[in-house]
C-alpha cells in the first residue's frame, strides 16, 4: 500500500499517465526469471521512475510524440491488411512523411527491442536499465485503444478528455488495492514484431468501443459527470468519481485488463531481448550512475515537462 500511495501523491494526472506507466514497470520486473530478477530488482526504482522518460521527451523533441501511437484506422477497417507490417514495405507505399504524421509504435517498438539486444550483448548495464525502463513505455502505449485511433482524444466526436479519463482518471482512482496486476512468468517471443502488432490491432479494434460507451454514458449523465476537486491547493475540473466508476464498469475491466497485458508483454520483451543476447551472465554487471551525458539529458527531459509546452501533436 505505501507503493500505490507513494505513487498516487507524487504523480500528475496525465496520459496512461505517469503514475500507470510506473506501475506497469514495477511489475513487469516480477514475471522475469531468477536470472533476470537478479539484475533487475535491484534497479526497480530506476525502471519505474524512467518508465515516464519518453513522455517528458516530448515536451523536448517534436518528433518523438510518433513513437507513442499510431492512427491504425486511417489505413482502412480491421485488421488493417492495407498497411505492411515491415517498415520498409509501408514506407514504399505511404512515405515518410504520412507514417511519421500517423504514428509509428509498432515499428518503433521493435527498434528498441533491437536495441535493447544489443546492449546486452554489449554488457552495457546502464544502457541495458535506460532502454528497459524506455521499451516498457512504448509497450504500454500500444496497449491503449485511444493511442490507435485518429479520434484519439475524442476531438472529432465533441468528448475532448476521453484520453485522460480512460488513461488517468480510471485507473488512478480504482486501481490502489483493488486491481491485479499479476501478469503471470514471462515467455520468450518468437516474433517480437508480430506480437506488438497483434497488440496493436486489438487497441484498433477497441477504439471505437471506447468511445462510443463514453460518449453513451456521459448523454445518460449529462452535468453530473463533472466535478470539482482540489489538486495541489487548486480546484480543478475534473471526471466526477461516480461518472469514472460507471464507465469503468461499462467497459467491463478493460482498463485492468489492458495494464495488465501491459505487464507481461514488457517482461516478455526484456526477457527476449535477454535471450537474444545469448543469455549473458548479468551478476558480473554492475550498473553505473549514469553518465555526465545522461545525466544532462534528464535535466532537460524535466525542464521541457515543467514548462508544460508539448511539442507536436497533443493528447489530452
Amino acid at each position: 500500500m505505501l507503493l500505490w500511495a507513494s505513487l498516487l501523491t507524487a504523480l500528475p494526472a496525465h496520459c496512461w499517465g505517469f503514475w500507470a506507466h510506473k506501475t506497469i514497470n514495477y511489475y513487469a520486473v516480477f514475471g522475469l526469471p531468477p536470472g533476470l530478477l537478479a539484475f533487475y530488482k535491484p534497479h526497480i526504482r530506476y525502471l519505474s521512475e524512467h518508465a515516464v522518460d519518453p513522455d517528458m521527451r516530448r515536451y523536448l523533441v517534436a518528433g518523438e510524440g510518433a513513437h507513442h501511437y499510431i492512427d491504425i484506422d486511417r489505413y482502412g477497417a480491421p485488421p488493417y491488411d492495407s498497411l505492411p507490417r515491415r517498415w520498409d514495405s509501408a514506407l514504399a507505399r505511404y512515405g515518410a512523411d504520412t507514417l511519421q504524421a500517423y504514428g509509428v509504435v509498432p515499428w518503433w517498438v521493435p527498434l528498441v527491442h533491437k536495441r535493447l539486444t544489443e546492449a546486452f550483448k554489449a554488457g552495457d548495464a546502464a544502457r541495458i536499465l535506460k532502454l528497459s525502463a524506455e521499451l516498457g513505455h512504448y509497450i504500454a502505449d500500444a496497449h491503449v485503444p485511444l493511442h490507435a485511433s485518429r479520434n484519439h482524444n475524442g476531438q472529432l466526436s465533441g468528448q475532448e478528455g476521453i484520453h485522460g479519463l480512460w488513461e488517468s482518471r480510471v485507473p488512478e482512482l480504482l486501481a490502489p488495492g483493488r486491481w491485479n496486476f499479476v501478469a503471470g512468468p514471462a515467455q520468450y517471443l518468437e516474433r517480437p514484431d508480430h506480437f506488438i502488432w497483434n497488440r496493436v490491432v486489438e487497441s484498433g479494434r477497441a477504439a471505437d468501443t471506447v468511445l462510443a460507451l463514453e460518449r453513451a454514458l456521459g448523454a445518460e449523465f449529462g452535468g453530473r459527470k463533472w466535478s470539482w476537486e482540489e489538486r495541489k491547493g487548486k480546484l480543478v475540473r475534473q471526471y466526477a468519481s461516480a461518472y469514472a466508476r460507471a464507465y469503468n464498469d461499462r467497459l467491463n475491466g478493460m482498463v485492468e485488463r489492458r495494464m495488465r497485458q501491459s505487464i507481461y508483454a514488457v517482461s516478455c520483451f526484456w526477457l527476449t531481448a535477454w535471450i537474444d543476447a545469448g543469455q549473458p551472465d548479468l551478476g558480473k554487471l554492475s550498473a553505473k550512475p549514469l553518465s555526465a551525458e545522461d545525466e544532462k539529458e534528464f535535466e532537460q527531459l524535466q525542464a521541457a515537462w515543467k514548462s508544460g509546452v508539448m511539442k507536436g501533436r497533443q493528447e489530452d
